[in-house]
């Protein structure tokens, strides 16, 4: 990551599709050319791990730490393999291109993915075709495949109940009643299996031509797992939890200058007494796995694994909370010892970050990130975010997929004194009609090793374009969606010469 690259943070989701959702079809590929063709080399994308309505889809919220999110799947493709039939894609509802409208997603493509189930089943070309295949990536994810495909058909055998409201023999993992449920349910096992193929094979086909054309794909780990996850219910030792498996504590922030009570956001936290013990197993097998899904990682909320704020259960505030210490240093030394090559990672470190983590950092040699969207609010001379102050390995953003867009912080947010610091900085004036285009100037002409810059922000889109609004489950988070007339020759040749004229092609 020493290079001075530059690159596009955009989630899969986001990426332009006839079947209301981006996926891993011609949208990802069409995208992979527009990055080359605007010589930038990473694409940052959100997890790709399956999300679910009760966190109004976040993909930071999830029911697995491994397998992946079979909206993405591409039902074109399928159709190209032979799997499928036009006939069987053809008709389906007036999507919007502009949003994700996701239970209408889930309830048009269940049905079609199911269909691809039974001509695997039933087909035998399609069975011939794909059988050795599907073998070795069930026998080569075992790991985590299996207990995945019990868990979600549990869970579709009992109304969606999280893993705490099962009958006890399933809830505590009794082996005899995990062996009848797979006696009762194989079929429906095997359906999860075989559509987790399906994803994990089209990801490799997409990373590969990401590698034909020097593009690299930059993931996201997001650092707590969900109460009602496959990994919490697997790995109950890995977690503080009481004798009827109930979390002791849970994960959040301390009150600050954001939020006044804090952040309580409810997760497991982890038992790393118990995790050093196990030589922190399950988290090496995390990253094993996600450095084949991806060049880089990022690594959210790195500042939980130096010390975590954990909260007691019956606090509804996270106010009172305390600081546990994280054994950072043997996790690392025990993360680089198990791979051959020197590790990708950049960390996540935004927000209150004290010396411990920053001086964690430094020993690991992972880059920090900068974001313009905070550098205007404080003393010009010497706020950490901009710009001239950049003296040690960073990756600068405009702004993350928490922020308002650039355009619309600009026009909504931003304070007259952060404006008139905008302008003092950059030494001209600034209007709607150039800021976007200025921020990611300002970015690009940085010394940090790569600077990413939302796809919302390369095309100067407002607070409607937004992604997220942390802290909040609203309708219009995680669902904005690129169209693809945007991508368009004025588009790419701006971004190509800025990349050429600041040293990062």
């Amino acid at each position: 990551m020493s290079e001075r690259k530059s690159g596009i943070l955009l989630h899969i989701s986001s990426l332009p599709s006839e079947f209301g959702i981006g996926d891993l079809g011609s949208g990802a590929y069409r995208f992979v050319d527009f990055l080359s063709k605007a010589r930038q080399h990473y694409w940052q994308i959100l997890p790709i791990n399956p999300t679910d309505s009760i966190s109004a889809h976040s993909p930071y919220s999830s029911l697995s730490a491994f397998a992946g999110n079979i909206l993405f799947i591409s039902l074109q493709r399928l159709v190209d393999e032979g799997i499928l039939s036009e006939g069987d894609i053809n008709v389906r509802p007036e999507f919007s291109d502009k949003i994700v409208q996701f239970e209408a997603v889930i309830k048009y493509k269940k049905k079609i993915l199911d269909r691809a189930y039974e001509c695997f089943v039933s087909d035998p070309i399609v069975r011939r075709a794909q059988e050795n295949d599907f073998n070795n990536f069930v026998i080569s994810n075992a790991f985590w495949l299996n207990d995945y495909a019990l868990f979600i058909t549990i869970k579709e055998r009992h109304q969606q109940k999280g893993w705490l409201e099962w009958p006890e023999d399933l809830r505590r993992r009794k082996n005899k009643a995990l062996k009848d449920f797979e006696k009762l349910h194989k079929d429906e096992l095997n359906k999860v299996k075989f559509l987790q193929y399906l994803f994990f094979k089209q990801w490799r086909e997409l990373k590969d031509y990401c590698a034909s054309k020097n593009v690299r794909l930059l993931g996201d780990l997001s650092i707590y797992m969900n109460l009602d996850s496959v990994d919490v219910w697997r790995y109950p030792e890995n977690y503080k939890l009481d004798d009827q498996l109930n979390p002791i504590g849970v994960a959040g922030v301390p009150p600050d200058y954001f939020s006044k009570t804090g952040q309580r956001w409810g997760n497991p936290v982890y038992d790393w007494d118990h995790l050093q013990q196990s030589e922190f197993s399950w988290w090496i097998e995390r990253f094993r796995f996600n450095f084949r899904l991806f060049d880089v990682v990022r690594i959210d909320h790195f500042r939980g694994l130096v010390q975590y704020w954990e909260i007691p259960i019956k606090e509804k505030t996270a106010e009172k909370g305390k600081w546990n210490n994280v054994p950072t240093d043997a996790f690392f030394k025990t993360l680089k010892q198990s791979f051959q090559k020197p590790v990708k990672i950049i960390a996540e470190d935004l927000g209150f970050i004290t010396d411990d983590v920053r001086n964690a950092m430094r020993r690991l040699g992972f880059p920090g990130m900068k974001v313009l969207l905070f550098a205007f609010n404080g003393d010009m001379k010497t706020h950490p975010y901009l710009p001239h102050n950049y003296k040690e390995r960073c990756i600068v953003y405009t702004g993350t997929h928490d922020n308002n867009t650039v355009l619309g912080w600009f026009k909504d947010e931003a304070t007259a004194d952060e404006i008139a610091n905008i302008k003092l900085y950059l030494n001209k004036e600034v209007s709607s009609r150039s800021i976007s285009w200025d921020l990611i100037d300002l970015a690009f002409r940085s010394d940090a090793e790569i600077a990413i810059v939302p796809m919302q922000d390369v095309l100067g889109l407002g607070s409607d374009a937004r992604m997220n609004i942390p802290g909040t489950i609203q309708d219009q988070n995680w669902r904005w969606r690129l169209s693809e007339n945007e991508l368009i020759d004025k588009i790419i040749n701006q971004l190509s010469q800025i990349t050429l004229k600041t040293g990062r092609a």
